[in-house]
């Protein structure tokens, strides 16, 4: 009997993430559960896309309705609290910040990080226009953004990244990721709301590239938080967790280390 009432072990916080179903497992909703689970936090997901893809070939996606992906998130509600949740592929702006407002009126403060997923790594494009009003009001009801390289400009409309960063940073912390950074490869920077950044590289040389592995980052990032690491702790256990699972094989697909 007191099994069945008994919800999840309490030394692990709940994380949720709200992403895009990828059938390889290397990217997407599966690639972030293999994350905080391994992160040592315990993982739930609601899908927000289904994609037809594999670690190299997108061929298309097809997307779960705003109220299907509320009714996913209301009957976990039932059983479990969350406080850290993680939104990945979202349809378009004003379905993520519709999303943002259900999340901030039905759960007590929560912490949202925002990975935005504009374009697959095989080269299928999700988002070309982006309302920059619109982002502004999102950034604001949020934690953590963590755009690429190519993300920010995309976002922001400004070629200069870090100075798109800092500015997007005004609104809430902006977390850049370095895997498309030209200049410093592999470097990434944080810029916070309070004005100060800082910049992550990791510790040992990365070997490998592989699929999913931004979201592997974003996620590694989320699971520290929920497990109260300061932000600055946080992008660094998470940078470095990643840089593990980029050099845990030669393959396209990495593994998790638990």
């Amino acid at each position: 009997m007191t099994n069945k009432l008994q919800t999840t072990n309490p030394k692990r916080p709940n994380v949720l993430s709200i992403a895009g179903f990828d059938p390889s497992g290397g990217a997407g909703l599966l690639a972030d559960i293999k994350t905080f689970e391994a992160n040592k936090v315990s993982g739930f997901g609601v899908m927000s896309a289904l994609t037809f893809q594999n670690d190299l070939d997108f061929e298309k996606v097809e997307w779960i309705p705003l109220e299907k992906i509320i009714e996913q998130i209301s009957v976990l509600q039932k059983r479990f609290q969350f406080e850290y949740i993680k939104i990945g592929l979202i349809e378009n702006l004003d379905i993520l910040h519709q999303l943002i407002l259900h999340l901030n009126s039905n759960i007590s403060n929560p912490k949202i990080i925002w990975d935005p997923i504009l374009k697959a790594s095989a080269g299928f494009n999700f988002h070309d226009k982006i309302e920059r009003l619109k982002l502004e009001e999102i950034c604001k009801n949020i934690s953590l953004i963590t755009p690429n390289f190519e993300e920010i400009k995309t976002l922001t409309g400004e070629q200069d990244e870090k100075k798109a960063a800092k500015d997007l940073s005004k609104f809430c912390h902006v977390f850049l990721k370095g895997g498309h950074n030209e200049n410093d490869l592999g470097r990434d920077f944080l810029f916070t709301t309070d004005g100060k950044d800082f910049s992550f590289r990791a510790k040992q040389k990365i070997e490998f590239g592989k699929h999913g592995s931004g979201c592997v980052l974003s996620s590694a990032i989320t699971a520290n938080l929920a497990k109260e690491f300061k932000l600055h702790r946080a992008c660094l256990r998470a940078k470095q967790y990643t840089a593990e699972f980029l050099n845990s094989n030669k393959y396209l697909l990495g593994y998790h280390k638990i």
